[in-house]
C-alpha cells in the first residue's frame, strides 16, 4: 500500500498563528517532519506567495513550493491547519491552509480533490465546525482516495 498524502499526523487544529508567513513556515514545517519535503522547499513557499497568492477563497489557502523547488520534494504529501481565529491573507480571512507537495503533476490531482471538498459551502462549514483534528481528517478523508 502506498503512504497516504495526508495521514492523521499531518492534520492539526490551532488557535492562532501570527502571520501569514508563520502559517505558510507552520504547513511547511509538518511536510520536512513527515520527510515529505527538505527544509528549502519551505522557503519557496515563501517565494511563491511573495510572488502570487494562494489564497483560493472559501477560507482556503494553499502555499506550495515554487516549479524552481520540484527537486525538494521527496513524495507526495499533503498538510492542513485550521486556525481558530482567521489568518490575514492579503487582506482575506483564511481558516485553512493546506501545504501541499507533489511529485510530478501529484499535485495537480490533490488539488483537484481539495478544490470539490472546499468547493461545497456545507462541507466548509463541517470543517469549520470539526471539534479534533481526527475529525477535520475524516472529513478530509477523500483526498486519500486514488
Amino acid at each position: 500500500m502506498t503512504e497516504e498524502i495526508l495521514p492523521a499526523g499531518n492534520v492539526r487544529v490551532a488557535t492562532r498563528v501570527a502571520s501569514r508567513d508563520d502559517a505558510i513556515r507552520e504547513a511547511g514545517s509538518i511536510l520536512v517532519e513527515v520527510g515529505a519535503v527538505d527544509p528549502a522547499y519551505v522557503d519557496s513557499m515563501l517565494d511563491r506567495e511573495g510572488s502570487v497568492s494562494t489564497y483560493m477563497g472559501n477560507f482556503l489557502a494553499i502555499p506550495h513550493g515554487t516549479n524552481e523547488a520540484k527537486d525538494k520534494i521527496r513524495r507526495s504529501a499533503l498538510s492542513v491547519i485550521r486556525y481558530d481565529e482567521p489568518v490575514d491573507w492579503g487582506g482575506e480571512d483564511a481558516r485553512f491552509v493546506v501545504g501541499i507537495a507533489g511529485i510530478e503533476n501529484e499535485h495537480l490531482e490533490i488539488l483537484s480533490k481539495i478544490a470539490i471538498i472546499f468547493s461545497d459551502d456545507d462541507a466548509v462549514q463541517r470543517l469549520v465546525e470539526a471539534r479534533s483534528a481526527d475529525e477535520l481528517h475524516a472529513l478530509l478523508s477523500e483526498v486519500n482516495e486514488p
